[in-house]
């Protein structure tokens, strides 16, 4: 107790040593308090003496507007600034699977899975790898129908590295009897993969573009066909890349760079670069344009036992349902895109929320009121000369028929009446997935290479808000009512026994109100 009061008596006489005032004495005035200094200025007001704040605006590096530089020898530069330590920079080349008609089906596969390999001067793919990683890099390269791309993202102060990188990926790699080798073992497994996994999405599309375009453009097989795998050799890849691996065919783009940065990077590996193929100028380029002939193509198969195990998915029968709709360059793709979404759907497993599409209408015509239907689900298609609008659906095989005339009512229902609280919906929620979407630096990067490959420019996303915003309902009965005028293209995967006959789904999309004409048996 004692020891207590002394401390308790110390503390008071170094608290009255600095200053006469004691030390829980009430405060002294302070400048900007809230209190007494500037008591008749309300919050709302700024204080008066106060330095005035200086906010981050939307300029210098970071404006809206993509740049565009062409060099001389024809490849184009583009870049869209994006503040962050981390860049995405690669090259776009106007080449796919439709530039084959001429060539063995499968090569744009095989050039696919031999990116990023040894080059002329990368030893190995392993060279490459740990060069990225000391800038933090990744890389991909992914082919689709019309584009091919090789990105990598890596810390931006590498670009130049980076640059260098992909210009030996693309224009020098050596292409060697062993990597072509272990590229034919992977097309093989991703083929076997494809006939073997539960999810038949992937293999439906590639049925319904051939049904679609038979034998031409789009139409052409985007996987290698397993007889092509042994053909498929240096000499032929070489031939093709000499045609469609030029520099008037090829976007630079980068996200997160300053764009003279990478113009000077550009000039450095890319202006005057001679390839492994040679110099050789391109002969004969492919410059088809995509001819739509509509027709079915069926594949019939055991779907019992896609996937074993305790609670096994029953047997399934999947059907698609397309029609020709129109390229991405044309202005009745925004239409489109709305109309899509409006379609929605999916699985009958879930719904998702409000936000995700339960107020599609392939789930509250479809999903909700056949609980027999596993999946009902929109896709669109777009190309620079054609599009594809289509339905994919699954059923137990003995429904079938009932599941395909339930598809081509909703067809037909896309040219009648549109609620106008769908329509905003739809419109709302497209250009949310627009922006959310448009948030992820890659996403950024594909978008600037696509359309500046396609079109030398780059509409804004704020711009693509607007058209989508002005989209009627007339514009929608428009564009569905000229759709419907076309042969449909059909795709039909494992028991085919109940699918109706072409001719009949030709005559449902046709009629008013999308049955199929009646069939009778003498025998059942």
């Amino acid at each position: 107790m004692a020891a207590a009061v002394l401390a308790a008596a110390r503390l008071l006489r170094g608290a009255r040593a600095g200053g006469s005032r004691p030390r829980f004495g009430p405060p002294a005035h302070r400048q900007f308090s809230s209190g007494g200094a500037y008591p008749s200025v309300p919050l709302s007001s700024p204080l008066p003496g106060v330095p005035k704040p200086v906010f981050a605006a939307v300029d210098g590096q970071e404006k809206f507007e993509t740049k565009v530089t062409r060099l001389d020898n024809g490849l184009q530069v583009a870049s869209q600034n994006k503040f962050g330590q981390f860049c995405t920079v690669g090259i776009l080349v106007n080449s796919g699977s439709r530039y084959e008609a001429k060539y063995l089906s499968g090569i744009a596969h095989f050039l696919e899975k031999l990116a990023f390999s040894s080059t002329a001067r990368f030893d190995s793919k392993d060279e490459i790898l740990l060069t990225l990683e000391k800038h933090g890099g990744i890389c991909d390269c992914q082919t689709s129908r019309d584009t091919t791309m090789y990105a990598v993202s890596a810390d931006s102060k590498g670009l130049d590295t980076v640059v260098g990188l992909l210009a030996e990926v693309t224009l020098h790699p050596r292409l060697t009897d062993e990597e072509i080798e272990m590229t034919r073992m992977a097309v093989q497994f991703e083929l076997e993969d494809l006939n073997m996994r539960p999810d038949p999405e992937p293999l439906l599309t590639e049925m319904i573009h051939e049904a679609a375009y038979r034998g031409n453009t789009v139409g052409l097989h985007r996987f290698c066909p397993i007889e092509n795998i042994p053909k498929i050799n240096q000499e032929v890849l070489h031939s093709y890349l000499r045609n469609y691996y030029t520099p008037d065919r090829m976007v630079l783009a980068g996200v997160g760079v300053e764009h003279e940065h990478l113009v000077e990077c550009a000039k450095k590996y890319l202006l005057g670069a001679q390839p492994a193929w040679g110099s050789a100028g391109a002969v004969d380029v492919d410059r088809s344009v995509a001819q739509y002939t509509g027709g079915i193509v069926k594949l019939e198969r055991d779907m019992s036992n896609v996937s074993l195990g305790p609670t096994p998915i029953p047997e399934l029968t999947h059907i698609m349902v397309g029609l020709e709709s129109c390229s991405f360059l044309e202005e009745d793709f925004i239409p489109f895109a709305v109309l899509n979404m409006m379609m929605g759907g999916g699985g009958s497993f879930s719904a998702g929320g409000p936000g995700k599409g339960m107020f599609s209408r392939l789930y509250l015509n479809v999903l909700n009121r056949h609980h027999w239907m596993y999946n009902a689900t929109s896709y669109h298609h777009s190309y620079e000369d054609t599009g594809l609008l289509c339905i994919h659906a699954s059923a137990d095989p003995r429904q079938v028929r009932e599941m395909v005339e339930i598809i081509t009512k909703e067809f037909i229902l896309m040219g009648g009446t549109v609620d106008t609280v769908e329509l905003e919906r739809a419109k709302t929620q497209l250009m949310s997935m627009l922006m959310m979407n448009l948030e992820s630096r890659p996403v950024i990067f594909e978008d600037v290479g696509r359309q500046v490959l396609a079109t030398q420019s780059r509409k804004l996303p704020q711009e693509l808000c607007m058209l989508i915003r002005n989209v009627k309902p007339d514009d929608i009965r428009r564009v569905a009512s000229k759709m419907l005028r076309g042969k449909p293209a059909v795709a039909a995967l494992g028991d085919l026994t109940n699918l109706p006959t072409y001719e009949h789904i030709q005559v449902a999309l046709s009629s008013r109100d999308g049955r199929l004409p009646r069939t009778y048996r003498l025998f059942r």
